[in-house]
């Protein structure tokens, strides 16, 4: 096996700046997904029977692969091939198709119950909703979230195939000349970034039943 970590030490600067790269391209679509989702969520909540189609067409956008989107998203957006906000748009929207129904299925998780014991005590739909109905969905939102983030840590080294990857490009390289060291230290830096997650984000802590 041809290793040399002496390289990882010359090219320090270059793995520090595909892995802030790789941070951007991961987290950002997962920010914009979840502030698009909980409306979004909220209003499919209330479509009663629509809601089932409306969470069918977004499980087939979710099915969309992921190399394909990515290729199409330079047509859509009109913008260059490497240009990163190809890899943010297609992220959100993977995000945003999942989370939708996540915030969905933890609205539905709320006891009717708890709903009404709610509007008696004087609550309007709005502080209920944020007060009450957020709150008791979060878990399931949270488990969510989980999933688009490690699942976009993934999808941004998958982009190494049109042009942009972050990480990704280390295993590129490593492929590409039989030089394995650029690809360890790429496995070394997504699990580093998962354990900074699992660090800071309380959902990605895991918890007795």
């Amino acid at each position: 096996m041809n290793l040399d970590w002496a390289w990882i030490e010359r090219n320090l600067p270059m793995i520090g700046s595909l892995l802030v790269e790789h941070l951007i391209l991961a987290v950002l679509p997962v920010v914009i997904a979840f502030v698009i989702s909980l409306p979004l969520g909220y209003l499919v909540s209330k479509t009663k029977r629509a809601a089932n189609v409306i969470l069918a067409f977004l499980g087939v956008i979710y099915s969309i692969p992921s190399l394909a989107l990515f290729v199409m998203m330079p047509l859509i957006l009109g913008t260059k091939i490497l240009n990163p906000a190809n890899i943010v748009v297609a992220l959100a929207i993977y995000s945003t198709a999942l989370l939708v129904r996540c915030v969905v299925d933890g609205l539905r998780s709320v006891p009717p119950a708890v709903r009404q014991s709610a509007t008696a005590v004087g609550y309007g739909w709005l502080r209920r909703l944020f007060r009450v109905e957020l709150p008791l969905a979060m878990p399931v939102i949270f488990a969510g979230l989980r999933v688009v983030t490690v699942s976009n840590i993934a999808l941004v080294s998958v982009a190494v195939l049109v042009g942009s990857g972050a990480l990704g490009k280390l295993f590129d390289l490593g492929f590409s000349s039989s030089f394995y060291t650029p690809i360890i230290v790429a496995l070394i830096f997504d699990a580093l970034i998962l354990l900074i997650q699992r660090g800071t984000l309380p959902w990605f802590r895991s918890r007795p039943a």
